[in-house]
């Protein structure tokens, strides 16, 4: 099927919610995609940091296709080994408690919701409040989108749910301000990455933490996009002075399939109570052997060290662009803020030259390679980028 084709079925047939790129891909490998048209191109995207494994992953591959033809799905009426060997995975890697897996990140953040507001209840708190950062981005269903200030401005899809205060990302007097005796949780993410990649401070992290100590409210950091490596340490908060209460995380930590998990520590592993919450999906085999895939791939030191260099050598290879005025984040996780520049025009001119990149607004572009590659992809990535940022 030709594009035009494609694109007059999908305007026909598919909900108008997406601005999508005229091109279809059509397969994947490593680094790199093909559209239909046989165009090889350099993804620097990574299905926004799901394929961080890179794509068709050998071994995530292997382990899909022996589990399809095993058990794909019973139910959490029933005990499958590798739901709870992926939870086994994610606390002992992290937090240390217990993990609720669901299908999405947005489905994470649900979950820390619900654990939160519990939580509260249980010290006395009648209307539990969940402070959280301007910038910030927790999902688009009901909850996570109230806790998303900057959508929250669309009377649209009122009435939002009520108790999520939003304070500037680098305000700590103004934390300090919304923290009051109804506060459940202060929800954040370590690096805003929808928004522009923006690193939070140390110093608002710090006081998050201190806040949270001094009156009983949990700290949770989000940790859906910079999680799994992409920072370059398995986990964004270890390379922070504190620890979270509670984390969510997603999109890299299926391989290129759909999973999710609200992370506790052991002072919170028993907050949510049998009934309290489910999913129908969720923690599937199939999935789960995916995860574990991605899992062997992503905890290793020497990569975890690799995204690291790289991540230095893209950011100085970046900052020497005329064009580019600034670039942020950690890691394989950057924002370069462009200067007399349009993102999105360069966005297009730079996949016309095979590389796929993201923009934000009128002077961002993001950048989330697969944390596979290698000095070569990111020289290349170099090149074209200094070519099309004119």
């Amino acid at each position: 099927m030709k594009l035009p084709e494609l694109q007059k079925l999908e305007a026909r047939w598919v909900m108008q919610t997406y601005a999508r790129m005229p091109v279809e891909f059509v397969r994947g490998e490593g680094a790199r995609l093909w559209d239909s048209e046989g165009v090889r191109y350099l993804d620097f995207l990574a299905g926004i940091s799901v394929c961080s494994v890179g794509h068709c992953h050998p071994d995530v591959v292997e382990a899909v296709r022996v589990q399809v033809g095993t058990l794909t799905h019973t139910s959490n009426l029933y005990l499958t080994e590798g739901g709870v060997r992926l939870a086994e995975r994610l606390c002992e890697s992290s937090l240390g408690g217990r993990a609720f897996l669901c299908n999405s990140g947005t489905e994470a953040n649900e979950c820390a919701i619900k654990l939160v507001r519990k939580h509260a209840h249980g010290r006395g708190i009648s209307k539990p409040e969940i402070v959280v950062l301007e910038g910030a981005f927790h999902g688009r269903t009901m909850g996570s989108l109230s806790a998303t200030p900057g959508l929250t401005t669309d009377d649209r899809f009122r009435p939002y749910l009520r108790g999520f205060p939003a304070v500037p990302r680098d305000n700590v007097d103004a934390l300090r301000a919304a923290v009051g005796d109804q506060t459940a949780a202060i929800m954040l993410e370590p690096i805003q990455g929808e928004t522009g990649v923006h690193v939070i401070p140390d110093e608002m992290i710090v006081a998050a933490r201190e806040l949270c100590d001094a009156t009983g409210a949990l700290l949770v950091f989000d940790e859906i996009q910079t999680g799994m490596g992409r920072t370059g340490s398995l986990w964004a908060y270890e390379q922070l002075p504190v620890r979270p209460d509670v984390m969510t995380t997603a999109k890299a930590l299926g391989g290129g399939l759909p999973v999710g998990a609200c992370v506790t520590s052991l002072e919170t592993a028993d907050v949510l109570e049998r009934g309290d919450h489910g999913s129908t999906f969720a923690g599937g085999p199939l999935i789960a052997a995916a995860s574990l895939a991605a899992f062997g791939v992503l905890d290793d030191p020497e990569l975890l060290q690799r995204v690291r260099d790289l991540g230095g050598r893209l950011s100085d290879g970046l900052a020497g662009i005329d064009a580019v005025a600034e670039v942020r984040g950690h890691g394989l996780m950057l924002g370069v803020r462009l200067r007399g520049v349009d993102a999105r025009e360069a966005a297009s001119r730079a996949l016309a030259e095979g590389l796929i990149v993201n923009p934000i607004g009128a002077d961002t572009l993001r950048l989330l390679p697969p944390l596979v590659i290698g000095e070569a992809e990111v020289d290349e990535a170099l090149g074209i980028l200094s070519r099309v940022l004119v």
